[in-house]
């Protein structure tokens, strides 16, 4: 049990630069939030559902991060701060990184009839700051939420998600999957926010240069259509 904590605390100080040891990574918000959700899930398998809730609510109280005792939760899972919320039939794999504010959020039950209506985080996904992740949907290993998006559809593995709806950016699985990336956001010269950035102008640039062509060739249609009729008048 002490080796399965230890191994915990080192997973999370190789996704931490800020812990100088692991007795401060013994009072984060997010270990406490994990230890008592292990107890309040236990219990709510026994069906011992008000103990549940009361150690629910007592764990968000203590660290403002609420998860539903119903969320199944693998193996290294890091909350990085608090105010998250994760739903009762969320499911989340192993080594999951979740910053402040995120959000696993369910989609109305039909007809008051439960089911799955929370989403499935996979293996080595990271969820940035902010992020809304609605639904009974997959969110693909290794894929990386942009802070503040809101994602109602599956995310495949490996990609990059921003914006609202969120949309894949052009960072590739293989780039993503090479080691875990702090804050979601590759750190080498090569994959830089700025090389980021300029690849998604480019892309724009190409679909506004094949959406003129395709203008272009609707002109040329037109204007071979009209000179068609034209020349049917003529005939005429």
């Amino acid at each position: 049990m002490a080796s399965g904590l230890v191994a915990y605390l080192d997973s999370i100080k190789a996704r931490d630069p800020a812990p100088r040891s692991r007795w401060e990574i013994l009072l984060y918000p997010g270990v406490w939030a994990l230890g008592l959700h292990r107890v309040a899930h236990w219990l709510f398998k026994g069906e011992l559902y008000f103990l549940a809730r009361l150690v629910n609510h007592f764990s968000r109280m203590l660290t403002a991060i609420d998860i539903h005792p119903g969320a199944q939760i693998g193996r290294n899972f890091f909350i990085d701060h608090g105010f998250v919320v994760i739903g009762e039939t969320a499911e989340i794999g192993d080594n999951v990184t979740i910053y402040q504010h995120v959000t696993l959020g369910g989609t109305a039950p039909h007809e008051g009839i439960g089911g799955k209506r929370h989403p499935t985080i996979s293996d080595w996904a990271v969820l940035g700051s902010g992020a809304q992740v609605l639904g009974p949907i997959t969110v693909g290993a290794r894929a990386r939420i942009g802070a503040n998006s809101v994602v109602t559809r599956d995310v495949p593995e490996g990609a990059t998600m921003i914006g609202i709806p969120a949309r894949s950016t052009l960072v590739t699985a293989e780039q993503s999957s090479k080691s875990f990336l702090p804050y979601g956001t590759p750190c080498s010269e090569v994959y830089d926010p700025a090389t980021q950035k300029f690849e998604i102008l480019q892309c724009e640039v190409e679909q506004l240069r094949k959406r003129v062509a395709e203008l272009v060739e609707e002109r040329q249609q037109a204007q071979g259509d009209l000179g068609l009729t034209a020349g049917d008048r003529s005939r005429a």
